[in-house]
């Protein structure tokens, strides 16, 4: 922790490897803090007393701005609006006067150091804070028009802007991006905002002049019918409690001042329906015209993407194309029909062989069974015919060795049967 608080050498050529460390810890660290804070705006002195450790201040700190400026990451305040159109903003101009005095003789004397009152933007932090605050005024009942009063403006963003320095800093962003304009009319300042999240904005013209204004009219009238149905209010109980009293006069008064109200009431009634239903064709007229933008916009890419396509291409494609399944389907069936190698086969001849072998094999049956067939062996040796002479010679002779009788030769029948 020493080390890292400890101040930078005066040059990275001495030992690149100790800057390097530092400067990476302390970098990206000074970075995260302001998100974390919500804070677009840095100055040196809040960022030594946010990372002040037991008494010790980082001593390299304003290396690190310098070097984050270097860089780009951050900017000058009074540099960014001096990017930007701000002849809106009343304090603009209050900025570029009221410099440290300080940093003014630094810089003329060519010294870059950072004062620790000058206030730094970080660069994309505050492309971030833009993009939310766009999101939000998308997300909010005021995206019905592009037009919108500064104030009201300034209270939907209050939780994401802390102060109105980022609020009016937020709203150069947006400018530099071509998503806001910023216009002052009749002493109040009107913000128009692009249609689209892609899409550029638009200088304000009198149609959007005038349709603020019909807003701003019918807020009043609104307004003013409330204030009015409050009174009507207050007048029926005044006369609620004279007439309890016994005050029959007063009652009679603040029953006359009630109905007087309540025509007031729907005087103002009449208007504001007026001026809502103007509202309301304006609102439809937009609507049409981006529904006609975009039907311009298909016809233009169906124009686009049917160029080379005909009636006459597509019907010749679709000759050609059965024409080939045609083809195909006579291959299909030529080679369907197989090779006969040249021979002609009479149909009549083939059915009368077919008829005869059917014969044939209804009376095979009758004749396997009177003469049994012969089982045929291919390859075979013929086997030798055995006497029945031998047979009883050999079967006696077993009869003998088993039984242990001598065996006669006049009835050789009549000794096996013992042995059996």
């Amino acid at each position: 922790m020493s080390f890292l608080f400890s101040a930078f050498k005066r040059s990275r050529e001495v030992n690149s490897t100790d800057w390097d460390s530092k400067m990476g810890f302390w970098a990206p660290l000074v970075l995260s803090h302001s998100r974390r804070q919500g804070v677009v705006r840095l100055r040196l002195r809040d960022l030594q007393e946010a990372f002040q450790r037991k008494g010790s201040v980082p001593l390299g700190l304003a290396t690190v701005l310098q070097d984050l400026l270097r860089r780009g990451e951050l900017q000058r305040e009074s540099d960014f609006m001096a990017s930007v159109d701000s002849s809106w903003i009343s304090w603009g101009v209050g900025v570029f006067l009221l410099k440290p005095l300080k940093w003014t003789l630094s810089n003329m004397l060519g010294d870059n150091k950072v004062p620790a009152e000058e206030v730094l933007v970080a660069v994309e932090l505050l492309k971030e804070k833009a993009e939310e605050v766009y999101r939000l005024y998308q997300n909010s009942p005021l995206s019905s028009h592009p037009v919108v009063a500064l104030s009201e403006l300034s209270a939907l963003c209050a939780n994401s802007c802390p102060d109105e320095r980022t609020f009016y800093l937020v709203l150069l962003q947006l400018q530099k991006e071509k998503r806001v304009t910023v216009l002052e009319q009749n002493g109040e300042k009107i913000v128009k905002f692009a249609r689209g999240p892609h899409a550029k904005v638009s200088p304000v013209n009198d149609v959007d002049v005038g349709v603020y204004q019909l807003m701003q009219s019918e807020q009043l009238l609104s307004r003013k019918v409330e204030s009015l149905s409050q009174e009507s209010e207050r007048c029926k109980e005044e006369a609620r409690r004279a007439c309890r009293a016994g005050k029959k006069q007063l009652a009679l008064r603040s029953l006359k001042a009630k109905q007087r109200t309540e025509k007031r009431i729907e005087a103002l009634h009449a208007k504001l329906d007026t001026v809502q239903g103007i509202l309301d064709r304006i609102y439809a007229s937009q609507t049409d015209q981006m529904v006609f933008n975009a039907y311009q916009a298909g016809v233009g890419a169906l124009k686009l993407s049917m160029k080379d396509v005909t009636v006459e291409k597509a019907e010749s494609l679709v000759d050609q194309i059965q024409e080939l399944c045609d083809t195909q389907d006579e291959v299909s069936q030529t080679l369907a029909g197989g090779v006969t190698n040249g021979l002609d086969f009479d149909s009549e001849e083939l059915e009368k062989e077919l008829d005869i072998l059917l014969q044939d094999t209804t009376k095979e049956p009758l004749d396997t069974l009177e003469n049994p067939p012969e089982t045929l062996y291919t390859n075979s040796v013929p086997k030798p015919r055995i006497l029945d002479a031998e047979l009883e010679a050999e079967l006696e002779k077993l009869s003998l060795s088993e039984g242990g009788l001598v065996p006669s030769s006049k009835s050789p029948k009549r000794q096996l049967e013992p042995a059996l």
